[in-house]
């Protein structure tokens, strides 16, 4: 995926009521294995990665680069946001467009940690690029992420089959939305 063009990377610190976005950093890494190598956060993104493998592979500082948020609750990482451009070869009615990601452990689900962060992070982003549309793609079978891109403001675009399920893409516009 291609990052966010003239945005500058990374940017100040994003503050919620509870919560920080910020650029990852060197103590995050074993919030990021356990992250990529839960059963629980990746049960509709084609399973776990191998924690072994994660614990070998993983730089000091993992996944900084732009676009990519630590979200951190009282100086601890509690989820990933991302927000990138959606690949070429991604859903035609979404390539080239801003696309939001997100990933919590799930010590954090409940809380509605997961909607604060994507609504600052959406906010930010409709402030570093005015008028901007933003892409989601969850699977159906997703309840908790149907919902909380329902929440967001996210409308269906089209569903499609891929990866063995039905996937949902929606689209969000800081010109339609009420945030």
């Amino acid at each position: 995926m291609e990052d966010l063009g003239p945005v500058a990377w990374p940017p100040e610190p994003i503050r919620t009521e509870r919560l920080v976005l910020r650029a990852p950093e060197a103590r995050d890494r074993t919030a990021f294995v356990e992250l990529l190598a839960s059963r629980a956060v990746h049960t509709y993104l084609g399973g776990p990665r191998p924690r072994a493998g994660l614990e070998r592979e993983l730089p000091a500082v993992p996944e900084r680069w732009p676009g990519s948020f630590v979200v951190d609750l009282d100086g601890s990482m509690i989820g990933q946001l991302l927000l990138r451009r959606a690949p070429e070869h991604h859903r035609p009615a979404a390539a080239g467009m801003a696309d939001l990601g997100y990933l919590f452990l799930p010590q954090a689900w409940g809380f509605g940690y997961a909607a604060e962060a994507c609504a600052a992070a959406l906010g930010w982003l409709a402030g570093a690029l005015p008028g901007e549309p933003v892409v989601l793609t969850t699977q159906t079978a997703n309840a908790r992420s149907m919902r909380l891109a329902a929440k967001l403001g996210f409308t269906e675009v089209e569903r499609f089959e891929a990866w063995g399920a039905e996937q949902w893409l929606g689209m969000w516009s800081p010109v339609t939305s009420s945030g």
